[in-house]
């Protein structure tokens, strides 16, 4: 909306007897535009957050269920849910694998020194 003023005032400083075309095409073409786009993002983004926590809501509801049956100790259950949690997104789960990655490394090293 600025932006469109800042052209068609300016246009009027410079002297173009055309500028007042600026205000009609800026309001009914440029300005709805740019609202569409703004929530087509909005709305993409939000349901892909909602497609993350359904994923997060299943694994954690099946997690239940196997500590609930018996299937898993309390100490693994903890593990389980806190591992989930630390991969909520897939940079989380990169980071994750990549710290495990370098820590067996350094694991590594360590033992071949000794």
């Amino acid at each position: 909306m600025a932006l469109t003023f800042l052209v068609g005032f300016g246009l009027l400083a410079l002297g173009y007897w055309w500028f007042w075309i600026v205000f009609p095409i800026g309001f009914a073409g440029v300005l709805p535009a740019a609202i569409g786009l703004v929530r087509l993002y909005e709305s993409r983004r939000s349901a892909d957050d909602g497609e993350t926590q359904s994923e997060t809501a299943g694994a954690l509801e099946t997690l239940r269920q196997r500590y609930a049956s018996g299937e898993l100790t309390e100490e693994e259950f903890e593990e389980k849910v806190e591992r989930l949690l630390e991969t909520e997104t897939i940079t989380d789960a990169r980071n994750t694998v990549a710290a495990r990655r370098e820590r067996e490394a350094e694991a590594d090293v360590e033992s071949e020194r000794s």
